[in-house]
């Protein structure tokens, strides 16, 4: 294939904003990045990090006592 002049870039993450449904008030946000996953709850400035895999292994997880 031939050199392009101009290419599309994929974006680095997606970013997410989490709205309680009853009170539309804003609960935190969700970043997802291709190796990790961002949680940050409205009002911090710092986000909490876990990678994929250790996020497959407890949302699978049968001890969660949260209903999906």
């Amino acid at each position: 294939m031939p050199a392009y002049k101009y290419a599309f870039s994929a974006p680095e993450y997606v970013e997410h904003t989490i709205i309680d449904a009853d009170t539309r008030n804003v609960i935190g946000v969700l970043r997802l990045k291709p190796s990790s996953i961002l949680w940050k709850p409205h009002g911090r400035k710092q986000f909490r990090q876990a990678s994929v895999d250790e996020f497959g292994k407890w949302i699978l997880s049968r001890r969660r006592k949260r209903k999906q």
